[in-house]
């Protein structure tokens, strides 16, 4: 399942992708309601544009939705047994090219565990309307409702809080400012550093109360340095950022505006995620007047 399968503009494929995507592709020819035609983006489907349309072969123009979905955010955690990963699938009004992320009313992730892992958790929102969260035993299938709660703490001091740099390539960048914003908001040594390599995974953390901060810059530091790579956060991995909104998480640009990546498998997107709206107005302007 660790074999590189494909190299793809949208990122690394790995032989556990191939599996994932033929099960999704025949989910949605056997299940997706005909009266809601749907254009479906994923990685994978680069021959075909990185969308595919159900019921098959309807026009893109005449779609009322579109879906973004990821089968596996987390492949190489959970391709080595390391950490699970997450399924992420997110559903937007149908506005062409102008979908973007802003516009998703529904979201779901779904945990996929480890294979020592009996549990696993499962959330979904609707824009508006707050979240469904449940925890599955998977050997019993019984489900058990979960009531998930982003962290109230006003400071970092004790608390998991990080920076995104999951890779050799603009690593230094980031944790040097990384760093400078420590410093800047007069932070001592007590921060727990976690890198959780699956954007499904640490907005998990973060609406489950266990990080209080996330930034992932990788974009702006492949930008600054000059470098390209797929290895970065796409609208796939981050579509999900509805769920933890909704239970009062503020996701963000880390301009502080509200993230608006088009609804495709190339865009790289940079992102900051606070568990409460006091952490957000805390760290957000020091933040940006770093990277100014």
């Amino acid at each position: 399942m660790s074999r590189v399968a494909a190299v793809t503009s949208a990122d690394t494929i790995y032989a556990i992708d191939k599996v994932s995507e033929a099960t999704v592709l025949a989910w949605f020819e056997k299940n997706w309601p005909r009266r809601w035609p749907v254009e479906l983006v994923m990685e994978g489907l680069e021959e075909h544009d990185g969308s595919v349309t159900f019921p098959a072969g309807t026009p893109v123009g005449r779609t009322l939705f579109k879906c973004i979905l990821d089968p596996i955010d987390g492949t190489r955690g959970l391709m080595y047994d390391k950490r699970s990963a997450w399924s992420l699938a997110a559903l937007a009004p149908q506005r062409g090219s102008k979908t973007n992320l802003s516009d998703i009313v529904v979201a779901a992730m779904t945990e996929l565990p480890t294979g020592k892992q009996g549990l696993a958790d499962q959330f979904s929102a609707v824009r508006g309307r707050g979240i469904k969260a449940a925890r599955i035993d998977w050997r019993t299938g019984r489900r058990t409702k979960l009531k998930p709660a982003p962290s109230r703490a006003t400071n970092l001091a004790h608390g998991f809080a990080s920076f995104a740099k999951f890779f050799p390539t603009g690593k230094t960048w980031l944790a040097a400012r990384e760093e400078k914003l420590w410093r800047a908001l007069g932070a001592g040594m007590e921060i727990f550093d976690d890198q959780y390599l699956s954007t499904g995974g640490q907005l998990h953390e973060l609406l489950t109360g266990r990080d209080r901060f996330i930034a992932d810059l990788r974009p702006l530091a492949l930008a600054s340095l000059r470098r390209r790579s797929t290895l970065v956060c796409h609208p796939y991995d981050i579509c999900t950022e509805l769920i933890a909104r909704e239970l009062g998480c503020v996701i963000t640009a880390p301009d502080g505006k509200p993230l608006r990546s088009p609804l495709d498998t190339t865009t790289p997107v940079a992102w900051t995620g606070y568990a409460n709206p006091a952490l957000a107005r805390w760290i957000g302007p020091k933040l940006r007047a770093l990277l100014r």
